[in-house]
């Protein structure tokens, strides 16, 4: 089980990329590289989700919590290049009304 974050942040503008597995055993990863910015005002953050081939539960709540944290401090998260599979997980719980997600459109992931 493996996951790729980079991240860079400049003048409050945070982008990353995201690869890999997302599930119990990465997600902590994921959580302590995006805790760095999270408290950030006004953090205005894209998240490339492309290369994400599988997530659980645990990588919702990943990105719920970072959410949560980024819009309370006047800030936006936007998820894109998410599959089907994926925005389907995020549609099912109802965060994909919530959040601002952008799909491939791509089966199989």
């Amino acid at each position: 089980m493996n996951i790729q974050v980079d991240l860079t942040e400049s003048n409050n503008v945070l982008e990353g990329s995201i690869g890999g597995e997302i599930d119990a055993h990465t997600a902590p990863v994921l959580r302590g590289k995006l805790e760095d910015y999270q408290s950030h005002q006004g953090l205005e953050a894209e998240l490339d989700l492309s290369d994400v081939n599988y997530m659980d539960s645990t990588g919702l709540g990943v990105f719920v919590a970072f959410y949560k944290s980024v819009n309370s401090n006047g800030g936006h998260v936007k998820l894109k290049g998410l599959s089907v599979r994926l925005k389907r997980l995020f549609d099912i719980t109802g965060l994909g009304d919530i959040m601002d997600i952008e799909s491939v459109g791509k089966e199989g992931n």
